[in-house]
């Protein structure tokens, strides 16, 4: 069975984007930025709902054609267009790089992804996120904390029926006050 992360950088009061969608307050120190490429790498499979989709898609498989991509930039871009994604939404009709589209039940799709032999697949999206955190079917949530409130906007924990049990499985401190987090579904 794959494991399934859900992992983010998230504001202190609990946002991955503030009012408008902004996500200005995120951008990474290049140790963090790092590490979410050494992740990107570690995953087989990602999963992305549409708005997540639409914001990663215009910009990474293309980063190569830009002058001032440094070389971290560079590496995500690769790994990212090469790796194979599902992208989840009901209005989209088309998607590239190395992506399937899935346009019904995510949950059900999600459960049998997750039932498959392979390695770690990783979840985007706070829409998609949220369906799959009620269904209980994460088991592992990272998160990347920025010392900023925003005070609104998406938040990266959704509301849910029943408690979910964690355990911290490891904490770091990374440049500009940012602190990871990794926490495992108990069950």
């Amino acid at each position: 069975m794959r494991k399934l992360i859900y992992g983010m950088n998230v504001s202190l009061d609990g946002y991955i984007a503030a009012p408008g969608d902004d996500i200005g307050w995120s951008v990474p120190s290049d140790e963090l930025f790092q590490f979410w490429s050494d992740q990107l790498e570690a995953t087989e499979l990602s999963l992305y709902g549409r708005k997540l989709w639409q914001t990663m898609a215009p910009h990474w498989p293309t980063v190569d054609q830009r002058p001032d991509t440094t070389p971290a930039e560079l590496q995500f871009g690769h790994r990212w267009r090469d790796m194979a994604k599902v992208v989840f939404s009901s209005t989209l009709d088309k998607v590239d790089w190395n992506t399937r589209l899935v346009t019904g039940d995510a949950v059900a799709e999600i459960t049998r992804l997750k039932a498959e032999d392979g390695g770690p697949m990783d979840i985007g999206g706070a829409t998609l996120a949220a369906a799959a955190m009620r269904a209980g079917l994460i088991d592992e949530y990272l998160l990347a904390t920025a010392p900023v409130l925003v005070g609104g906007g998406t938040p990266f924990f959704a509301a849910l029926d029943n408690w979910v049990d964690l355990n911290l499985a490891e904490t770091r401190k990374l440049p500009g006050g940012v602190l990871l987090t990794r926490y495992e579904t108990r069950r």
